[in-house]
C-alpha cells in the first residue's frame, strides 16, 4: 500500500532525457474547462437569459496574434441553455474585464459604454491638439470658461441657501446646553420638593400618634383617680346629697349605710344636723312656759328619721326653737330620740 505514495521514482543509471521524443502540439490547441458567466447574457438565437454565475462546461483557446503587453488573450466557447446556441467572449486584460465576441448581447453595461464613448471623445480631442495649436488655445479658453460659470453658480446656490436657512451651529449647540441644564434644575428641585413633603406627612402622623397616646394616657389616668376617689372608705363619711343622687345604682349599699348612720347621729358633713344636736350654752334664762313646747318639737325631729335629700331649709327651721329652749330641755329630748331609736 505504501510504494503508490511514493514520490521518487526510480531512474536507471543509463537513462537519457534527450532521446525521449516531444510531444508536438498545434497552438490553436482547444482545452475543455469549467467555468461560470462573467456578466449577464441574453442569447440572440432564442432571448434566453443567462445570469452571471452560471456555470459551463466551456471550450479555452488562446487568441493568435494578439497580446496585450505579453499577456495573452484567451477565448471561450459556451453554448445557450435552451437553444444549443454557440456564444464565445474573451478576455479584456485592458480593462481587467471580458469582452463580448457573438452569439449574445451583455447586459447592463449602459455605463460601461458612456465611458467607452467619453475615452473615444478625449483621444479625438489628444489627435486634433497634435496636430491644430490653434485649437489648443481654443479649447483651454473654453474650459476656463466653463468653470467660471461653474464656480459662479456654486456661488449662487451657497448664499441661497444662506438665505433661507441662517443656522448657527454654534448658538444651537448653546441653546440645547441651556435647555438641558434647566430640564436638570426642574428635575432637581421637583426631587427636593417631594422628600420635604414627605418629611412633612412623616412628622405630621407622628405628632397625631403622640397626641393621641397623650390623650389616651390622660383618660385612663382620669379613668384611674376617678376609681380610686370612688373606692375611699371615708366617702361614706364626706358624700353630699347632690353626688349620692348622681351616684349609679351600683352605690346602693353605701347610701344603706349612710341612712343608718344618719339615723343614729347625723351626717357629719352636714352643719345643720350636728347643730341640731349639740348647742353652746347661753346665759340668757327662759320661760319654764316653752318648755313643753320645746320637748315635744324636739321629739318629733328625734323621732323622724334624717333624710339626705331633705332641704337646709327645714333644718334651720327644726333648731329655731331648740336654741331658745335651755340645755336641760335639749339634754331631756336627746335622751328621748335614744330610747326611741333602742326601741
Amino acid at each position: 500500500m505504501s510504494e503508490r505514495k511514493v514520490l521518487n521514482k526510480y531512474y536507471p543509471p543509463d537513462f537519457d532525457p534527450s532521446k525521449i521524443p516531444k510531444l508536438k502540439l498545434p497552438k490553436d490547441r482547444q482545452y475543455v474547462v469549467r467555468l461560470m458567466a462573467p456578466f449577464n447574457m441574453r442569447c440572440k438565437t432564442c432571448g434566453e437569459y443567462i445570469y452571471k454565475g452560471k456555470k459551463f462546461n466551456a471550450r479555452k483557446e488562446t487568441v493568435q496574434n494578439e497580446q496585450y503587453l505579453g499577456l495573452p488573450i484567451f477565448r471561450f466557447y459556451i453554448k445557450c441553455t435552451r437553444c444549443l446556441a454557440e456564444i464565445t467572449f474573451k478576455t479584456d486584460p485592458e480593462n481587467t474585464d471580458y469582452a463580448m465576441e457573438h452569439g449574445a448581447t451583455r447586459n447592463f453595461q449602459a455605463e460601461k459604454l458612456i465611458e467607452e464613448e467619453e475615452k473615444k471623445i478625449q483621444r479625438e480631442r489628444e489627435e486634433e491638439e497634435l496636430n491644430n495649436p490653434m485649437k489648443v488655445l481654443e479649447n483651454r479658453t473654453r474650459d476656463s470658461k466653463m468653470e467660471m460659470e461653474v464656480l459662479e453658480n456654486l456661488q449662487e446656490l451657497k448664499e441661497l441657501n444662506q438665505r433661507q436657512a441662517a443656522v448657527d451651529f454654534e448658538s444651537m449647540l448653546e441653546q440645547y446646553k441651556e435647555l438641558e441644564k434647566r430640564q436638570r434644575q426642574k428635575e432637581q428641585e421637583e426631587d427636593e420638593r417631594e422628600t420635604k413633603e414627605m418629611l412633612e406627612r412623616a412628622l405630621v402622623k407622628r405628632l397625631r400618634d403622640s397626641d393621641s397616646d397623650s390623650d389616651q394616657e390622660e383618660e385612663k389616668r382620669k379613668e384611674q383617680q376617678n376609681k380610686h376617689a370612688a373606692e375611699r372608705p371615708t366617702d361614706i363619711l364626706t358624700t353630699d346629697i347632690s353626688t349620692d343622687s348622681k351616684v349609679p345604682s351600683s352605690t346602693g349599699v353605701k347610701r344603706q349605710k349612710v341612712e343608718s348612720w344618719e339615723r343614729s347621729v347625723g351626717g357629719m358633713g352636714g352643719k345643720s344636723t350636728l347643730g341640731s344636736l349639740v348647742v353652746r350654752k347661753k346665759p340668757v334664762a327662759t320661760n319654764t312656759a316653752q318648755q313643753p313646747g320645746a320637748r315635744s318639737l324636739t321629739d318629733a325631729t328625734a323621732s323622724k328619721p334624717a333624710k339626705i335629700c331633705a332641704p337646709t331649709t327645714a333644718s334651720s327651721s327644726q333648731t329655731a326653737p331648740a336654741q331658745n329652749s335651755s340645755s336641760l330641755s335639749l339634754l331631756g329630748a336627746y335622751s328621748d330620740s335614744d330610747d326611741s331609736n333602742s326601741d
